[in-house]
């Protein structure tokens, strides 16, 4: 008899997962299908596969193909299909959402259903669904089946917190059964809140009315589960030790800090739906060390539009530093760039569709990252140790930028592309006095978050979470 694994396996044709049978008992992760939730979905899933489990990641098929490159060969794969083009056929947010909550539940029923029964499809049984909090369609699913769940927030504490304070911002009356602030926010664990740091209030009004409602809609799913894992550290954010202000209404769920998981895990998995220029690395080591600026604004975020394109395409030609784009090979994202801007630039400046980024990150010529924020890319910079420039654009990146620049003081912020500013600001964080400060402190953070308390608090609370679900007994028919 074949294990659950072994059986999705040969269904897809492919991948050699020997001995996850012989590992322990399943555990299926079902993230949100975008890059910045399937990396550190996975960095769990490679995490509870050194702890004894066969993790399977539940991953619409879009993320598949060609393209993509292996998956870890610790962690299986099974596909949902969900009708979306791959790389998500443009549809955003709303679509993405829409897609896998018509399609994805009964898929994830059967995969969940089938431990149960006999012959080539039956396997070991489930341990544990762990569900990305913004998937929360798969919190009845696990529920109907019988199987344990448990949340994932992939993104830092804080943003969480907000989500988590709607009932209380609702009850207090400072936003509207729209979302929308009705008077100035009081927030005890991001003293200098406003209203552009609501993860709903994005795009136009329509727009914020669906995410809100989004919203709402996923907490009342999340309120079922014991534990959300949090893909965060928690000393460093203010009073985030204060853990009756860290659950939702009561009960609620616990609320676990275990990360950043990407700074824990020395591997490098790259499963997604871009491959990387692999002439990144020789073009950097052509350059002197912590000279370069690095400029990437993620996988998510859509094209800053052609004013800014050209704004920071001149900006950054008037440092007079080299520096590495990661800027989409598509007219979306490059309408903008000046005539002839690549082969003015060449030799100083190089342009890519996308780069290895940890890998970009953590090379030695790198001076600075210029980010919108996303947690990733934020936890990826402090686990190489680099000063960060700011640009957030939607969602939680404006509260990580909060962190960054006003509570950590790893970064600064560049609130426009104008010229004059964006030279001033890579000038401050690159030279001088205040660039060393930040470095000291980007060096002290990082520390503390890969060696120190932070980091012991991670640990301990992921082998709670792994001792919990092993404790938890298996369901037999």
């Amino acid at each position: 008899m074949r294990s659950m694994v072994e059986h999705l396996m040969g269904t897809m044709g492919g991948g050699d997962y020997g001995g996850a049978e012989a590992r322990g008992r399943a555990v299926i992760l079902v993230p949100f299908p975008a890059q910045g939730h399937v990396t550190p979905m996975l960095h769990l899933a490679r995490a509870l596969a050194r702890r004894g489990f066969a993790p399977t990641l539940a991953l619409p098929d879009f993320f598949h193909g060609a393209a993509a490159p292996p998956l870890d060969p610790a962690v299986a794969l099974a596909p949902l299909a969900t009708g979306t083009p791959r790389g998500g056929g443009g549809e955003g947010f709303a679509g993405l959402v829409a897609a896998m909550e018509a399609r994805a539940p009964a898929q994830l029923e059967r995969l969940l259903l089938r431990r149960r029964g006999a012959g080539a499809g039956a396997g070991e049984e489930v341990a544990c669904v762990v569900v990305d909090v913004l998937a929360s369609w798969a919190v009845p699913i696990a529920a109907r089946c019988g199987v344990p769940a448990a949340g994932f927030w992939p993104a830092m504490l804080a943003s969480y917190r907000i989500v988590s304070a709607i009932p209380e911002l609702l009850r207090k009356g400072l936003i509207s059964n729209c979302g929308t602030p009705l008077q100035e926010l009081h927030l005890p664990f991001l003293p200098k809140a406003t209203a552009g740091d609501l993860p709903w209030l994005v795009g136009n009004s329509t727009s914020r009315k669906l995410r809100f409602a989004f919203w709402r809609r996923t907490l009342r799913r999340a309120q079922t589960l014991p534990h959300i894992l949090v893909n965060s550290f928690d000393d460093a954010e203010p009073g985030s030790r204060d853990l009756p202000e860290l659950t939702t209404s009561p009960p609620g769920p616990r609320i676990l800090p275990i990360g950043p998981l990407t700074a824990h895990d020395e591997a490098r998995p790259n499963y997604g739906l871009y491959q990387p220029d692999p002439t990144c690395v020789d073009w950097l080591d052509s350059k002197p060390a912590g000279s370069v600026i690095y400029v990437s604004f993620g996988s998510w975020v859509g094209p800053i539009g052609p004013d800014r394109v050209d704004a920071l395409a001149r900006g950054l030609d008037s440092t007079g530093r080299p520096f590495l784009w990661a800027l989409k090979p598509e007219p979306a994202w490059r309408t903008g760039l000046p005539a002839r801007f690549e082969e003015r630039v060449a030799g100083r400046g190089k342009l890519v569709g996308w780069a290895p980024q940890e890998e970009v990150l953590g090379h030695p010529s790198v001076g600075c990252y210029l980010t919108h924020c996303g947690w990733n890319s934020t936890v990826e910079a402090l686990k190489c140790a680099k000063r960060l420039l700011c640009y957030p654009i939607s969602g939680d990146q404006f509260v990580n930028c909060e962190y960054i620049e006003g509570v950590w003081g790893i970064g600064l912020r560049v609130d426009t592309m104008d010229l004059g500013e964006l030279r001033g600001c890579v000038e401050k964080v690159m030279g001088g006095r205040e660039g060393e400060e930040m470095q000291r402190r980007v060096d002290e953070l990082r520390r503390e978050v890969l060696q120190g308390k932070a980091s012991v608090r991670a640990k301990n609370n992921l082998q709670l979470f792994v001792d919990s679900i092993k404790r938890t007994p298996r369901v037999r028919e």
